[in-house]
């Protein structure tokens, strides 16, 4: 076993750990049950990955979205970490594979789905191997309470009774109390060994604007803030419109959304995180795990749903550690849309049921079928199909996910694949007779190895590039020679999944928790209400932001809108003092009346006078008595 401080020079070069880091780490190598709660960028990550390769065996990383598993893989790969991650879309020789591997090869760190963790495989796998550490990221999502609950979560404390001895981590970065308890409650914490470092960003300065003209606005920040940013949009439409503003205006911008391709995505991020645009205009599907420490401005278009989401999308700002921005830009048709989306959010039993049975139909699902099938899912082409309001689809579909019938994940990408199905005489004989696809063949055997009797990934732009054909021109042959049982041919997906994990039943025989329906819907009402507060409210942003977290007793950051602006009407302290004594000298001649003693002052000091009363009401140096000013014996 090597020390956490060798580990972490060894594979990541660091000398030495932040608070509370180095404490998380030791506490999880001493076998105990730890929550980690940390602000975005605070290092989370090295809480479960340092342990996981200082100690003998295997750590299981349960994280919920497929791009933040593929993006932690590559980036500890690249440090010569062996590390694999297991998702829907994968196929099933992959998958067992990678479990064999990590059973019997040097795989360090698992990630997986938590719908994973619910099958057979998984679990007979996990058994046997020998796991050193449970990691569970984004742990917030286990809580009804908090603002990304995710029914699947709650399977998670299941995979503890393969390995009861092994010491669990949960890691989040957004936890209101009420959530922190949930969380250890449901992950069966045998011990409470919270670690707590303040979510406060010293550097990060969060701005609110009300603003009739937001795209004016939006030139008028971009230009006084130089550096890379992010402009979070409420809808697809939204972020390509603004991109398309921002370019007009010589401001270099990619949009980004789930709809896109993965292919696009890919691209449009890579250009963003090496400079070659500046602002990334994108809706919530961008961002996490995301790893660009130099992001000096994160602006919001529109009023988040809740705090906690305007919380962690405004974190990705300044991770460097050097001044940065938050601005929320809002106005009153902002708010009353935002009021709207909490009933599409919540849409009626009759319409649930409605979405279930299309759903069904879409998917050619007989009833009594379907139960741990994963199919690719096109919200867009089934709202259109079955001519359904695709808010309202998709929230019902939230709900039906909530009650556990089915588990949705984000678009993943699988690239194509070929198999050779015939032996090489076969083979042969086929390209003798068939020389307009001899060429394909000779070209997939030279590009690839191993395709006799496996699956092998193919880029079908590559190859169609080396043949000088077009890309469609070589699948059409690919399925020309696939109906010659020559091989088979799995085209590339893109699309987002859905994974049912009950059988189809009849909408008669469709439950959905009315209580847990009507718990969610008011705390999402509470949470709307939390977020338009947080943009009438005149007081330290950042305080407002903590004191939602926990913090009581956070003071004032002295960089946001409300502070700025409150130290330039302050008077000085000097002449604060030369008031309180002046006040406290009059009173103690008599009481006096508010009117009286603002009278005893001269007329251009009455906002001050009624502002160093007021703190000398609460302070307790003053009180009233009969309607009048006197001072408070001590």
């Amino acid at each position: 076993m090597r020390s956490p401080l060798e580990t972490l020079k060894e594979f990541w070069g660091f000398g030495s750990f932040r608070d509370p880091q180095e404490a998380i780490i030791q506490s999880v190598m001493d076998g105990r049950d730890t929550l980690a709660l940390m602000p975005t960028g605070g290092g989370k990550s090295l809480c479960y990955q340092v342990p996981a390769m200082a100690m003998d065996g295997i750590c299981l990383v349960i994280s919920p979205l497929i791009a933040l598993m593929k993006d932690q893989v590559y980036h500890l790969e690249k440090r010569n970490i062996p590390a694999k991650a297991i998702y829907s879309g994968m196929r099933y020789r992959e998958i067992d594979m990678v479990l064999d591997n990590c059973i019997y090869g040097n795989t360090k760190l698992l990630y997986l789905s938590p719908e994973r963790l619910t099958t057979e495989l998984a679990r007979e796998r996990i058994r046997k191997m020998k796991v050193n550490l449970i990691a569970v990221d984004e742990a917030h999502c286990i809580s009804q309470w908090g603002y990304d609950f995710r029914p699947s979560y709650l399977k998670i404390a299941d995979i503890r009774e393969l390995h009861p001895e092994v010491p669990l981590i949960a890691l989040t970065a957004t936890a209101t109390l009420p959530v922190v308890e949930d969380m250890q409650e449901k992950l069966l914490f045998r011990n409470q060994q919270v670690f707590k470092s303040s979510f406060a960003r010293s550097n990060l300065a969060y701005v609110v604007r009300q603003e009739e003209d937001k795209l004016n606005k939006l030139l008028a920040i971009l230009d006084k803030i130089s550096g890379t940013a992010i402009v979070y949009a409420g809808s697809r439409k939204k972020t390509k419109d603004l991109a398309i503003f921002l370019n007009r205006n010589r401001i270099s911008a990619h949009y980004y959304h789930a709809g896109l391709n993965n292919e696009i995505r890919d691209k449009k991020q890579q250009d963003w995180l090496n400079d070659q645009v500046r602002v990334m205009v994108c809706t919530n599907a961008f961002g996490m795990g995301i790893d660009k420490p130099d992001v000096r401005l994160v602006i919001h278009m529109d009023l988040p749903n809740s705090l906690e989401a305007y919380f962690q999308e405004a974190g990705r700002a300044g991770r460097d550690r050097k001044k940065a921005y938050a601005v929320l830009l809002y106005n009153e048709k902002n708010r009353s849309l935002l009021e709207k989306s909490h009933v599409n959010s919540f849409p009626s039993f009759d319409e649930i049921r409605r979405v279930y049975r299309s759903l069904g139909s879409y998917l050619q699902l007989a009833t009594g079928a379907g139960i741990g099938k994963t199919y690719d899912f096109d919200l867009v082409e089934f709202a259109r199909n079955f001519k359904l309001n695709i808010v309202i689809a998709f929230s019902a579909m939230k709900i039906l996910e909530n009650a556990g019938w089915f588990a949705l994940s984000e678009s993943i990408y699988v690239p194509s694949s070929v198999k050779i199905t015939v032996g090489k005489e076969a083979l042969y004989d086929f390209q003798l007779r068939n020389k307009k696809y001899d060429i394909i063949i000779k070209t997939i055997l030279r590009m690839t190895q191993g395709a006799f009797g496996n699956y092998v990934n193919i880029n079908e732009r590559q190859i169609a590039r080396f043949l000088k054909i077009t890309e469609k021109e070589l699948v059409d042959a690919l399925l020309k020679i696939q109906q010659s049982n020559i091989l088979r041919y799995r085209p590339k997906k893109d699309k987002p999944q859905i994974t049912f994990l009950k059988e189809r039943v009849s909408t008669d025989n469709l439950a959905i928790d009315q209580k847990l329906y009507h718990f969610r819907k008011e705390r999402h009402k509470e949470k709307i209400a939390e977020a338009i507060n947080y943009t009438q409210q005149d007081i330290c942003r950042s305080r407002l932001l903590l004191h939602y977290f926990g913090e009581k007793h956070a003071e004032e950051c002295g960089i946001c809108d409300v502070c700025i602006k409150n130290k330039k009407t302050r008077p000085d302290d000097k002449k604060v003092e030369m008031l309180h004594n002046k006040i406290q000298l009059l009173l103690k001649k008599e009481n006096l009346s508010i009117d009286e003693m603002v009278s005893s002052f001269a007329p251009r000091q009455e906002k001050d006078i009624l502002k160093a009363v007021e703190y000398l009401l609460d302070e307790g140096v003053l009180a009233f008595e009969s309607e009048k000013l006197k001072l408070v014996s001590r």
